[in-house]
């Protein structure tokens, strides 16, 4: 008999949280369950394994930053939209570092299909639409900004920007606008 309170989505929750606390690998089927209170047996009435537990985590996490990135570029183009869809991200690494680190954790091809990451996908593509960019460079700008988000948030994550001067929010601020010229300057080889 499941214990009283589990479900999926609670364990998922608790999961989220015990990740930005201690790291998105080191929640393990075992780690949960000390921090939920119940013994390991009583989780997997609600998750199958540790696999099912990390893809719910990543799941969790994409649709956390999908919505918050929704409402955020809701109403704005061109850089005000980037800026804003950057900025998303950033915020949500800073606040929850585990699930960033969880919505990078590889689905199968079905379940990514499924996922709110396809709607990152689409708005990122709708951002650049402000900047008229032909296909292929479209897909190649999507690329280009991800790396730039997910480079810098996770060298600001790691500490690698505390021992300079300026400080990374104005290194963020440049990005942004050395990003924005660039698209908006975007040239076809």
């Amino acid at each position: 008999m499941a214990r009283a309170g589990l479900t999926p989505d609670t364990l998922t929750r608790s999961g989220a949280e015990l990740a930005d606390r201690i790291g998105f690998g080191q929640v393990t089927p075992s780690a949960l369950a000390r921090h939920v209170g119940v013994k390991v047996q009583s989780l997997y009435a609600h998750v199958a394994n540790a696999q099912d537990l990390k893809t719910r985590i990543c799941l969790l996490a994409l649709e956390e930053m999908a919505d918050r990135a929704a409402d955020a570029v809701a109403g704005r183009s061109g850089k005000d939209a980037l800026a804003a869809f950057a900025t998303v991200y950033r915020d949500y690494a800073r606040r929850h570092p585990g699930r960033y680190e969880a919505a990078r954790y590889p689905l199968d091809p079905r379940t990514a299909a499924a996922s709110a990451g396809v709607r990152h996908a689409q708005m990122m593509r709708a951002v650049l639409r402000g900047y008229d960019l032909p296909e292929p460079e479209q897909t190649h700008a999507v690329r280009l900004l991800g790396a730039v988000f997910h480079g810098f948030t996770t060298l600001e994550l790691a500490g690698s920007f505390a021992h300079s001067a300026p400080g990374p929010g104005e290194s963020w601020t440049w990005t942004i606008d050395s990003l924005d010229r660039l698209l908006r300057t975007w040239t076809t080889p």
